[in-house]
């Protein structure tokens, strides 16, 4: 019976040295670690993270790619008040966590301090060496961090996860994270339009692009224009939000939505839209070109004026379409008025926010064209210089036209449906201009695609001087287009920023441009549109070949 007893009263004497042990290690050697973490839930992030919804991608098949979860990662931390010997567990650590042992002296010798932060995303063999150390008051655990699996890709367009800037709570900050934040933070999961295959390609030719070109930057939209998904939207510079501490602030804007540029010759398009909408001008209709103009002191040139000349006399609207005529443009623009070319140019979506679901979202800049405007505002605004608009209103702009002139609101919540925003132009308009961008492709020969009709348009623009007005000495290239135009599946825009003013367009974004329109269509398995790869240029059906 005694034996017996001794056993179970060993039995219990263990089990209250384990438990007691066990407080100890929560109270003591974890009690700062756990009284953080509970500090962190009572001001709204705690574990949070850990069940934080994630963000899907969705290919062609619909089947869906993680683009942003939550996953355990190892945390070092010390709770100096369990340090018996700060100098000595200093010079054990110091090498391993790579931080100076005067430093964490200093940490470690302050005798009320629950919790010090070491190392955080800790690299698991780093947490096994403090492990292996087996020292009291330095401890290597777990914790749930936001995890990205696709790094860079779409990076501006996820944001990332990051502590508040008025508490410890981990938030969404830019991108899907922070407009969505709420709801991710309520556990619900988000699936994005995002294609991840289409994302990758755009955003590699995007990155070539600006490498080959000696750009600052550039960017990349494909849109649906049928229904507003957003396939691919990317820029560069952009940030990996596993480590979105190593690159600058500037590289967490995405300028697709957030930042404004004179789109140039892109504008033309719009300018023709507006007149043959209106019934001012017609695609035939022509005017004498002497390859410059001369209006409130300004003086107005062709881009080609030294190389080519005046295109004189007989120049329709499509050839001032077809080889980007400046003076064309301020003519069409005449034609159709001021007032009414501003209702157009408001129709159409700039100088307003177009509704993507994406934080930051500007407008395009229209003050420069008022009733008191000299008409030179209006004359430059025509051929896309002296107007700001961002690359999402310019790609919502031409999707309207490739939609039949129906305007869709662009989004990225795969959960949302297509949402009409107003009809721009009618059917018939559309369908003119849209032949007239197919007739520059046509006669360029640089985007066209056997077998497709393509519709698109080139634009070079001096960029503003920020310190005072002005232009500087460089370009911003840019090329939108769409197609097939049968039955439009994608417009795609590609833009370079701050070249060299000896830049082309032709021999840069538009070579891109044909690139990822190749890819889009292999992939998609578009069917040809055209029953012969003879392209004749200026013909008068919609499908040349036919």
């Amino acid at each position: 019976m005694a034996y017996r007893f001794s056993i179970i009263l060993s039995a219990v004497l263990l089990a209250y040295g384990f438990l007691v042990f066990h407080l100890y290690q929560i109270q003591l050697v974890k009690g700062g670690y756990y009284l953080a973490r509970a500090q962190s839930e009572l001001s709204g992030s705690g574990d949070a993270s850990a069940n934080r919804g994630a963000i899907y991608f969705t290919d062609d098949k619909g089947s869906t790619l993680p683009a942003a979860v939550n996953q355990q990662s190892p945390v070092i931390y010390a709770v100096p008040s369990a340090i018996k010997n700060p100098t000595t567990t200093a010079a054990a650590v110091a090498p391993i966590v790579d931080i100076p042992a005067a430093t964490l002296v200093k940490l470690f010798s302050k005798p009320n301090d629950q919790y010090e932060l070491l190392v955080k995303k800790a690299d698991q063999s780093i947490a096994d060496k403090i492990t292996a150390l087996d020292i009291t008051g330095v401890v290597a655990d777990h914790e749930p961090e936001r995890f990205y699996p696709l790094g860079k890709t779409a990076s501006q367009v996820l944001g990332y996860v990051g502590p508040s800037a008025s508490s410890n709570a981990q938030i969404g900050h830019y991108g899907i994270e922070g407009f969505y934040n709420i709801q991710l933070q309520d556990a619900s999961d988000i699936t994005l339009t995002i294609d991840p295959n289409v994302q990758i390609e755009a955003e590699k030719i995007l990155d070539d692009l600006v490498a080959a070109n000696g750009a600052t930057g550039g960017s990349v939209i494909v849109e649906d224009p049928a229904t507003g998904q957003i396939l691919a939207m990317g820029g560069d510079p952009s940030f990996d939000p596993n480590d979105y501490g190593a690159s600058p602030l500037a590289n967490y804007i995405n300028t697709d939505v957030q930042g404004v540029y004179e789109p140039g010759s892109i504008m033309k398009v719009i300018t023709m839209a507006a007149g043959i909408d209106s019934g001012k001008i017609g695609p035939d209709d022509t005017y004498t070109d002497k390859g410059y103009l001369d209006i409130n002191k300004a003086h107005i040139t062709n881009y080609d004026y030294t190389t080519h000349g005046p295109y004189g006399a007989g120049t329709t609207m499509t050839q001032v379409i077809e080889h980007s005529i400046n003076t064309g443009a301020v003519w069409a623009e005449n034609q159709t008025g001021n007032a009414n070319y501003l209702s157009y140019l408001q129709k159409f979506g700039f100088g307003e926010k177009t509704g993507i679901d994406l934080p930051g979202e500007v407008s395009g800049n229209l003050s420069q064209l008022t009733v008191k405007a000299p008409q030179v505002n209006w004359d430059t605004a025509a051929y896309g210089q002296g107007v700001a608009v961002t690359p999402i209103e310019l790609v919502s702009a031409i999707s309207a036209i490739a939609n039949g002139g129906v305007m869709m609101r662009p989004y990225l919540n795969a959960a949302q449906k297509p949402q009409q925003i107003r009809r721009v132009l009618s059917a018939s308009t559309a369908s003119t201009v849209t032949q007239m961008m197919v007739d520059a492709v046509d006669l360029a020969q640089v985007a066209n695609i056997n077998g497709y009709a393509l519709a698109g348009k080139t634009g070079s623009a001096y960029v503003p001087n920020p310190a005072g007005g002005g232009y500087l000495n460089l370009l911003d290239d840019s090329y939108i287009g769409f197609g097939p135009v049968s039955n439009p599946r994608f417009v795609a825009f590609i833009r370079l920023n701050s070249l060299p003013v000896t830049s082309l367009a032709a021999e840069s974004v538009v070579p891109a441009f044909k690139q990822l329109s190749q890819f889009l269509i292999n992939y998609y398995n578009i069917a040809p549109d055209r029953t012969t790869d003879n392209v004749i240029p200026n013909c008068k059906l919609l499908l040349c070949g036919q």
